[in-house]
């Protein structure tokens, strides 16, 4: 089992940035990609960045894709997302995973409870 905890979400402003951390406890050993992907009110869950167990993988949506970045310390077992140039459509509850590699969330079993994200216009 792993048990996976989201934090750094808030109110920014357009053109803020944030930083997001997700600890992980439990099986920390096995090989798990981590992901990152968010659902807005009235949309479906969509897939924002993923990184290999190694960190040496990497990929993202095209809608984030030159503004956040993906990284992760094994030593910590957190991994990060760091969002730049924030935009209102980036307005989401986000949620860390942990799976196989991937932009498919059926591929993600272990879940965090999500952080909201929200940018001011």
């Amino acid at each position: 089992q792993l048990q996976l905890v989201e934090s750094g979400g808030g109110l920014v402003q357009t053109g803020g940035s944030l930083r997001l951390s997700c600890t992980a406890s439990g099986r920390t050993s096995s090989p798990y990609a981590m992901g990152w992907f968010r659902q807005a009110p009235g949309k479906e869950r969509e897939f924002v960045a993923t990184s290999s167990w190694t960190g040496r993988m990497t990929y993202y949506a095209d809608s984030v894709k030159g503004r956040f970045t993906i990284s992760r310390d094994n030593v910590k077992t957190t991994v990060y997302l760091q969002m730049n140039s924030l935009k209102p459509e980036d307005t989401a509850v986000y949620y860390c995973a942990a799976g196989t590699y991937g932009s498919d969330w059926a591929g993600y079993d272990y879940w965090g409870q999500g952080t909201q994200v929200t940018v001011s216009s």
